[in-house]
């Protein structure tokens, strides 16, 4: 094998997990190559570039942390950054640190095997590219595997039909036209709003009313923008050492035994502030289900006094889960779009989907004549990603028979039979219950500071230690098992993929307590893990 086809380290994926894989490993001095299906960087933000698409994040918070200059020159316009904004800042990472040149574009990595003879991992891709690599590391993101249920007669449909995770870079024409969007999920939330105001009718077709908070967005203030920027030290240690990642006062007090009047100042000035901090207000919100109730209850009641139509409200409460259990969605504009008497909502559990037809969409009830179809159906969630790259490990095993029960992983950041093989926000780590910038930038931060002891220390494999990865997975199980997560079907849990196993994926203890782990894990020797030289 040629000396080109040879690296320290392949990385799989271009957003921004990648994009900070590769500064780190060049400035660890080993050479890496990155893989991008798409043909340029940004990730999840390459993508999902559907009507209304926008971080429920604050954009001061989704950014970067590791390069002081970059945190000081760049200027976030909103609140929450719209998809435009967020690939433009992806786009000037990779243009300052001249990261591109790492980057083999519009390339999907197909196959990748471990030798454990010249202990390297094989990967190839579409494209014919055979490659070899010390490390693999897979930086494919938790929401990229778009998921399209296969209704009877789609392929038949003559108008147009778009995954808002797949969304045409050129758009997607709707002025004057019936469009239909399956699906409520966050991007459906985000979506049926903007859609709404260009479109002739939208159909809106539930079959889950999700909870969904006022993101009350707005242009940042300059002065509170040159105040975050004179106090990002602080600011970043309290997110990485809280809870989900996320500055916010979370109050520890229990609503249960709180009096009624006192509990709903407290909800409404949440409810005013906007965003995820709904969902801090009480502290046992999360584990107890009759305080649950009682911060869902005033959630729906929020709903009942925005939509104006009592049966279409109430269409639109949720009652199936706990609130907070399934991702919580953050909108502008959301109920208020079924005011509109150009938008109907069909619920699908009473009047179910029966096909597609070429000129719309065929019910229980009767058809609905539309011009465009919008899949706002989600994703194959957090594992979908990494069984798709056809990953084997020692013995010929496929991480795919490995992972048929549900994921397992020491950490979320391997997994046993996997040698040299690194999972960025992978199964079992705070990933998708986090600000996803601090996780990845812990889970990058992690690797690299352990790429370079191995190296210092003449260590030529790491694996995961399957004894560790057991009580991993069971203390991962075992904390979900006090929350209220499980009692959901969630895409947290696999649920929405037919067939797929029921297993709570991502770890729900903290990301500072998670932070503390890992690197109590590094300074014991990698206690967990198997090394070798």
């Amino acid at each position: 094998m040629s000396a080109a086809a040879r690296y320290d380290a392949v990385v799989i994926g271009a957003g921004f997990s990648g994009l900070y894989m590769l500064h780190r490993l060049r400035g660890l001095g080993l050479t890496a190559r990155g893989y991008e299906t798409g043909d340029d960087v940004g990730g999840t933000w390459y993508w999902n570039r559907y009507p209304g698409a926008r971080c429920d994040v604050e954009s001061v918070q989704y950014s970067y942390s590791f390069d002081d200059d970059l945190q000081q020159e760049w200027e976030w316009s909103e609140r929450y950054p719209s998809q435009p904004e967020i690939l433009r800042y992806a786009r000037h990472v990779a243009d300052r640190f001249d990261l591109r040149r790492d980057i083999t574009f519009e390339t999907r990595v197909t196959g990748a095997a471990w030798d454990e003879a010249a202990r390297v991992w094989r990967v190839e891709t579409d494209r014919g590219d055979r490659v070899a690599c010390s490390f693999l590391i897979t930086a494919v993101g938790c929401l990229s595997a778009a998921r399209v249920p296969g209704f009877p007669g789609a392929d038949s449909f003559r108008g147009e039909s778009h995954h808002t995770g797949r969304w045409p870079h050129e758009g997607v024409e709707l002025a004057g036209k019936r469009v239909a969007v399956i699906g409520t999920g966050s991007s459906g939330i985000q979506a049926i709003p903007v859609i709404a105001g260009q479109a002739a009718h939208v159909t809106v077709f539930q079959r889950t009313p999700n909870f969904s908070l006022p993101a009350w967005n707005h242009p940042i203030d300059p002065e509170h923008a040159r105040w975050v920027k004179a106090n990002y030290a602080a600011l970043r240690h309290d997110m990485r050492t809280s809870a989900v990642g996320l500055l916010g006062v979370f109050n520890d007090k229990p609503v249960l035994g709180t009096g009624e009047e006192e509990r709903n100042l407290e909800f409404e000035a949440r409810w005013a502030q906007g965003g995820f901090s709904f969902l801090g207000a009480y502290g046992d919100v999360a584990i107890d289900p009759a305080a649950n109730e009682i911060a869902a209850e005033f959630v729906r009641g929020k709903i009942r006094e925005i939509v104006r139509d009592p049966e279409t409200a109430e269409l639109l409460c949720p009652r199936d889960h706990p609130i907070g259990s399934k991702r919580i969605c953050v909108d502008t504009g959301y109920y208020a779009t079924y005011n509109r008497p150009d938008v109907t909502l069909v619920d699908v559990r009473r009047d179910p989907i029966e096909e597609i037809t070429p000129t719309g969409v065929r019910t229980a009830a009767g058809h609905h004549e539309v011009d465009v179809i919008v899949y706002a159906t989600g994703y194959d969630a957090m594992t979908g990603p990494l069984l798709a790259l056809g990953l084997t490990g020692k013995g010929g095993l496929s991480l795919r028979d490995k992972w048929r029960a549900g994921p397992r992983a020491y950490l979320g950041l391997m997994t046993a039979g996997f040698p040299n093989l690194f999972t960025i926000t992978g199964p079992g780590s705070p990933s998708v219950l986090s600000n996803m910038m601090v996780s990845i930038e812990q889970h990058v931060d992690w690797i690299a500071r352990c790429l370079e002891r191995l190296r210092a220390g003449g260590i030529a494999v790491i694996d995961a230690d399957p004894v560790a990865e057991d009580a991993w997975v069971a203390h991962v199980n075992e904390v979900a098992s006090f929350t209220l997560y499980p009692r959901a079907d969630s895409w947290y849990m696999g649920a929405n993929i037919p067939g797929k196993p029921r297993v709570f994926m991502p770890y729900v203890g903290g990301v500072g307590a998670y932070r503390d782990k890992c690197d109590q894990v590094a300074a014991d020797g990698y206690e967990g893990f198997v090394l070798s030289a």
